[in-house]
Order: C-alpha cells, then structure tokens, then sequence
C-alpha cells in the first residue's frame, strides 16, 4: 500500500509538470469541435433546410456533427450530407404532408417536434438492442442510421434498403404517435387489453412471437404507452391490408403464456379499433384515410 501511493504522488508530480511546461500554450484550442471553433459558412443544404422545413413548419434540423446532441457513451457517425436531402424530401412526403392532409397545417405546426438531430449510424445499446430513434419533451427527436436510407431514386438502391427505410419512417409515426397520447391521453379500456402480458424481457421475444399474446411488435409488450404508439406507427406504415396481414400470420394453437390463436387476433383488432376512434375523438382525423394516403407514398418511395 505505501509503495502504490508513492507512485501515485509520483506519477501525480510528472503529469503537473508536464502540464506546466505548457501552461502558456493555447494554440490549437479553437479548433477543438464543441467549443467553439467548429463553424462553417451556411451552404446550398442549410439554405433549403431552412426553406423546406423551418420556415413551413419551425422544424429545424442539426445535421452538422455535435456529440452533445447525443449519448456521449456511445460509438456514432455524422450523416452523409448527400443523404440528407432525400432522407428529409422522403420524411415530408410520408409524414408532414399526410398528416396536414388528414388534420390541417395548424394541427402539424401546434404537435409536430421542433428540432430534428440527425445521426449516421445507429445506436447500439448493452443489452444487444439498436436505439433508432428517441424524442425528447416532445420537441426534439433524435434520428439515427440516417446513412442507410436510400429510396427506388437514390443510386444503389435495392430491395434490402426498404426494411431500413420503413424502419426510419417508423420511428418518426412512432414518436409522433408519444406526443399526441401525451397531449391526450388514449382511453384506459386500451391498457386492460393485455393486461399482464407486459415484460422489460422483450427484446428477447421475437415479434411473431409476441403477436401470439396480441402484440403487434415485441417492443410494443414493454408497456402500455409503447403499444398504443406500435399499433399506430405498425398500421401507418404497414397499411390496412399489411395490418391485416400480422393479425392473419398468427398460428393456430397457443403461445408460451397461454394464449389461443382467437385471442391474440381479438386482442389486435381490440387495439385497432380504439386507434381508430383515438384519432377521431381527440383530433377528429380519419384513421383509416391517414394510413391509406401514408402506405400509398411509402409504396411510391420504395416499391
């Protein structure tokens, strides 16, 4: 114990003196990203952002790196800025316009996030799951994986892309979908549903295996507000017959928590009928127009 705390002080000494040796040295400081010195001159890029999205919508949208706008624990990547452009022309077309369509351009400028930070990669987290995307107070929403996304327009575009497109798009219905339950909340009828079919387990649980307990993904079984939000992001972005689809798949016989076929289906539709009369009730949209107009422009993008 003696010998390590007098290397300790030692060791102590050398690094004060080397910081000493340099106490008058500053050069090099402005450059540091995050303090101050990473400026740029506003492009083409940051000129139709702002014309696109802030000035329309008051969104603005960071995609110029800052580690601050994210888990600094985490490993990531700035996007592309080739691929920004499209990313946000393709989350207008499916997003923005489909709601102010169904709801009005007052309704989308009062609920929708003001701020949109983009990342590259995606977030990968200790348990082996990907964070996508998160929102924040219901006024920032954190995008990731944004160097992934291509379209049928974009080059290199192939049928695998769809699965990552879709995912993106869901993720904004999905945050969307937190900040009107949480302006108004859905009715508690939805929580009985699958009452005690919740676990903190699923990601562990596939989805085809959580749609036999009535659960339209695996995430949506992690709590009450995550499954309303699922239902709505899965039957924008699947569409009324790619809903209708999940509900048929499910198998005969009965899953590992005992549930039969007939009652995971029941449960499904259980769920989707109070969507549907959610958005009718709280904002006096027609559910079924919305996710009929938003699967037609995802189709237009990718198929």
């Amino acid at each position: 114990m003696k010998c390590l705390k007098i290397f300790f002080l030692i060791l102590t000494a050398v690094t004060f003196a080397a910081c000493s040796q340099k106490e008058d040295d500053l050069s090099g400081v402005q450059d540091i990203p995050g303090l101050g010195g990473d400026t740029w001159v506003p492009g083409s890029l940051d000129a139709w952002l702002h014309d696109t999205m802030t000035v329309p919508y008051n969104i603005e949208v960071k995609y110029k790196w800052d580690q601050f706008e994210f888990d600094v624990t985490k490993t990531l990547v700035p996007p592309k800025e080739e691929v920004v452009i499209p990313a946000i022309k393709a989350i207008k077309k499916v997003w923005i316009d489909n709601y102010i369509k169904a709801a009005g351009e007052v309704f989308f400028k009062k609920y929708c996030p003001k701020f949109f930070i983009l990342s590259g990669s995606a977030s990968w987290n200790d348990n082996g799951t990907i964070t996508l995307g998160t929102a924040e107070g219901g006024r920032k929403v954190v995008m990731y994986l944004l160097n992934d996304f291509r379209t049928k327009e974009m080059p290199g575009y192939t049928k695998s892309d769809t699965a990552t497109v879709k995912q993106i798009f869901h993720v904004i219905e999905h945050e969307f979908a937190h900040i009107l339950h949480q302006t108004v909340m859905y009715p508690v009828e939805f929580k009985k549903i699958c009452a005690g079919y919740y676990t903190g387990n699923w990601n562990n649980i596939a989805d085809s295996e959580a749609r036999k307990d009535g659960f339209v993904t695996a995430y949506a079984m992690s709590n009450e507000s995550e499954d309303f939000v699922e239902m709505i992001s899965m039957m924008l972005i699947e569409g009324k017959a790619g809903f209708d689809r999940i509900v048929n798949s499910i198998p005969e016989g009965s899953s590992v928590n005992g549930s039969s076929q007939a009652q995971a289906k029941e449960r499904l539709r259980q769920k989707e009928a109070i969507v549907v009369s959610y958005f009718k009730a709280s904002y006096n949209v027609d559910f079924y127009s919305l996710q009929d107009n938003t699967r037609k422009s995802i189709v237009q993008l990718l198929y």
